[in-house]
């Protein structure tokens, strides 16, 4: 096998090959989910979201449609930046635009994703349904990002952390996160995160797990990402998509796991990884919070809870954090 200090200099230029060969040369081997959503990643998890296992999206739009104006109310009194954080689809935040530009809020939005497919999508899909609005996207990391329209505007920003994508890190990472946020954000400015709830073990567990296998394609399709990006050889028929959920800490996982002892090759790295049989890779967390949990981390952070807002079910809340 090539050694890990082997690997060739420029493969180091590319942030994703250096993310695969840190997972995968790693112990236990891990991928980033951050790299699932190239353009058919983006695809299948549009068709996730529309699959009836998954609650995450249904929940968090009838908030937005049960609560918009309440949530409206609790935001800037004036000119503001509305400034989203793993923008996607923008589904949940045009039903918010709707209750905006009924009340003729004055506000720019400002949307933030590292898919810049996702974001051509998005503006593209907004200067139709929305012409009147001003959109600027922004590709790129969370913080560099924000400090870049940091510079640009010294308006009121409400930031918003939608669909539970704080739940892709842990509990300690989430707050570290979030004081980092808070770290750039001013006083009277708000930041409204989605927390996906402790609930059913098996209900959580079939939204990762549906019957028609889109989620393990869309596993998989980060395979297929390294196939075509990096040179590698990834058989995939000889992974298997498993899902587990610990209903104590919360923690949702998925994993990729070897069927059999084999060896991947990959070219651009100039490296063979080894699976022994039954060896898993992680793939991503996705955390369930409980209302205890999610007051400790603003605190933590520095924030104030200002408000929460349920799903009929409470499998969900957004919670409106405000900077004093």
């Amino acid at each position: 096998m090539v050694s890990p200090e082997s690997h060739s200099r420029h493969a180091f230029s590319n942030p994703f090959a250096e993310d695969v060969h840190k997972g995968l040369t790693a112990t236990p081997k891990y991928l980033l989910s951050r790299y699932f959503y190239d353009a058919a990643g983006d695809q299948l998890f549009q068709k996730i979201m529309d699959l009836p296992e998954y609650y995450l999206t249904r929940c968090e739009v009838e908030i937005f449609q049960k609560h918009g104006e309440a949530i409206f109310r609790k935001l800037a009194h004036g000119p503001f930046d509305l400034i989203e954080l793993g923008a996607g689809d923008g589904l949940k935040t045009q039903i918010l635009f709707g209750h905006l530009f009924h009340k003729n809020a004055d506000f720019g939005y400002l949307p933030i994703d590292i898919s810049g497919h996702a974001l051509e999508q998005l503006e593209e899909t907004l200067r139709k349904e929305w012409p009147q609005l001003s959109v600027t996207p922004v590709e790129g990391e969370y913080f560099s990002a924000l400090q870049a329209i940091d510079r640009l505007s010294d308006r009121q920003k409400l930031v918003l952390f939608l669909g539970s994508n704080i739940g892709n890190m842990n509990q300690d990472q989430g707050a570290d996160f979030l004081r980092q946020l808070r770290r750039q954000m001013h006083p009277g400015d708000g930041l409204l995160v989605g927390f996906d709830l402790k609930k059913d073990p098996d209900t959580v567990l079939a939204a990762y797990h549906d019957a028609q296998g889109v989620t393990r394609e869309f596993n998989l399709n980060l395979l297929r990402r390294i196939n075509r990006e990096l040179g590698a050889d990834f058989n995939l028929s000889a992974f298997r998509h498993c899902p587990v959920y610990n209903p104590l800490t919360g923690d949702m996982k998925s994993y990729l796991v070897s069927e059999k002892q084999q060896t991947v090759r990959i070219e651009a790295l100039e490296l063979e990884i080894p699976f022994r049989k039954w060896e898993a890779v992680d793939m991503e967390l996705s955390k369930k919070y409980d209302q205890n949990e999610i007051a400790w981390l603003a605190e933590y952070a520095g924030f104030t809870i200002e408000d929460w807002f349920f799903d009929d079910k409470e499998y969900f809340t957004d919670v409106l954090f405000r900077v004093v």
